[in-house]
């Protein structure tokens, strides 16, 4: 018994090696997991559920659903690359979506999944723009825009983000140890998984007496990896394209 654990694949199609090098991931290894976790940037951005036509889109869509039919659960949990991921995609998936944060009983262990990118809290500037664009109004007003706006208005995003990032030391871009010790506090012990950060490793944090770990997941930007996680604990395991 197992279960999968991925994030940050920013899926895209000017990216064909790391497309290929998932869809071998679904195809080979994640049949054998009870279940698969997507938690956050699944793409590299989702303007909108009526997006799903576009053929790559579609394919991706269809990759999930027929892992899905070997009897793989998948549940997928927003990022902040693709929070507007909806009910057309979760069914043409056939995924289930999960809220952030999401704690859940991992063969023993409660175990608490996030993206990630709230525990940055010394990021002030990223969480003001993260509760406005999770707002209802403000998803309203994006999405009711033609689909191509609203993808040229992601992009122009993207390059700004981008930009500001250069500005940034990394210690402000990465996790804050109160704010992790206090979602353990509140969520409850003794492990977390999450991802976002782009900084794969495995942590060990002392929370009221008690020995937590937090596992961080790898992106798929170059190389790819993932979490397994059965009853004798969780292994970090690696993936490298295709030459």
């Amino acid at each position: 018994m197992h279960s999968l654990f991925i994030s940050d694949l920013h899926l895209c199609p000017t990216r064909p090696a790391i497309n290929a090098l998932f869809t071998r991931f679904v195809q080979d290894i994640a049949p054998q997991a009870e279940a698969l976790y997507i938690l956050g940037d699944f793409f590299e951005y989702w303007a909108g559920d009526d997006d799903l036509a576009d053929p790559f889109h579609t394919a991706i869509a269809g990759t999930l659903a027929g892992l899905a039919q070997r009897g793989t659960r998948i549940y997928i949990m927003h990022g902040n690359r693709d929070f507007l991921l909806s009910d057309a995609f979760l069914r043409a998936a056939q995924a289930t979506l999960l809220p952030d944060p999401t704690r859940i009983d991992l063969y023993g262990t409660p175990t608490l999944l996030m993206h990630g990118d709230t525990l940055c809290t010394d990021d002030v500037a990223y969480q003001q723009f993260r509760v406005m664009v999770r707002g209802t109004e403000w998803q309203r007003k994006f999405l009711a825009q033609p689909l191509g706006q609203r993808k040229s208005q992601i992009e122009d995003l993207r390059k700004k983000s981008e930009q500001e990032k250069s500005n940034k030391s990394a210690e402000i871009m990465d996790v804050n140890s109160d704010a992790v010790a206090n979602t353990l506090r509140a969520q409850g012990y003794p492990r977390l998984i999450h991802g976002h950060t782009h900084r794969p490793a495995r942590h060990s944090h002392r929370v009221d007496g008690m020995l937590c770990e937090r596992w961080v997941l790898p992106d798929w930007y170059v190389t790819g990896g993932y979490l397994r996680c059965g009853p004798a604990g969780c292994e970090a395991v690696g993936l490298t394209p295709d030459a």
